[in-house]
This record gives structure tokens, sequence and C-alpha cells, in this order.
């Protein structure tokens, strides 16, 4: 029962997680997807950083984060400051457009969840959020047991 429970709450999450993909793509006005987003959020929280730095952080292959760099490029969202000292070394930096879009982007994002939780009441809330903390303090603590290995 608890495994076919699991699978239930799974299939439900990812129905979530495609819906507010869908509507979040149809409202965003940029042709990006959620990576270069959460690369400018990480540029904005952390300031002009190498593409391996990001990619590093971020989870990404450089090929992946060569990529994203190059499409935020495009659209101006971003754009690549060489060091005096040594050309070689390349930092990705957002620009006011770039910081335009992420603002955008959380704003959408933020309407969209608060349109999902629209349908609970105040209890229902507070019970959601006890689970999600405790789901997230289980990763944490996994994450913390990965490394001291």
């Amino acid at each position: 029962m608890r495994q076919t429970n699991i699978f239930k709450l799974i299939h439900a999450i990812e129905q979530m997680n495609n819906e507010n993909i869908i509507r979040f793509t149809k409202a965003f006005p940029y042709p990006l997807g959620i990576s270069p987003i959460l690369v400018l959020a990480e540029l904005k929280s952390k300031g002009p950083q190498k593409q391996i730095e990001l990619a590093k952080t971020l989870g990404y292959t450089k090929g992946a984060m060569t990529n994203i760099a190059t499409k935020l490029v495009h659209l101006e969202l971003a754009e690549r400051l060489f060091d005096e000292s040594d050309r070689r070394t390349i930092r990705l930096e957002m620009t006011p457009a770039g910081e335009n879009a992420l603002s955008e982007a959380q704003a959408i994002g933020q309407e969209l969840f608060m349109q999902h939780f629209e349908v609970l009441n105040e209890e229902e809330i507070n019970q959601y959020l006890m689970i999600q903390e405790k789901l997230v303090k289980g990763i944490q603590d996994r994450k913390d047991n990965d490394t001291e290995s």
C-alpha cells in the first residue's frame, strides 16, 4: 500500500510540475527554460562567475553551460567579461536586462504557485509546509552524510 501511494504521490507531483512548466512557458516572454533562469539567479546571488564554476554549482556539464551562456549572451541577458590580466579567464555577468528577466520569472513563478495553493485552507497549507520542510531536511541530511563518507 505504501509503495502504491508513493507512486501516486510521484505522479501527482509530476502532473503539477508539468502544468507549472506549461503555464510558466506561456506567460514568460523570453525563449528560456528553467536552466538559464537558474543561472541568472546564481549570477544575481554571487555576482560574475566563470562558466565552469556555474556548471559545478548547478550540476550542469561544461557543454550545457556553454550553450546556456551563449543563449543568455545572445538575448543580452548576460555578458562575458574578459580578465585584463589573463584573457583566458572569462566570467559571465548578468546585465540589467537579465535582472529584469529574472524578476519577471520570479513574479510569474510566485503567481503560479499562489494559484495552485488557493485550493488549500490554512491548516492544509501548514501541514504541507511541515511535510516539505521534513523532506528538505531529509535531503540535506543525506547530502551531509555523503560528504562525510
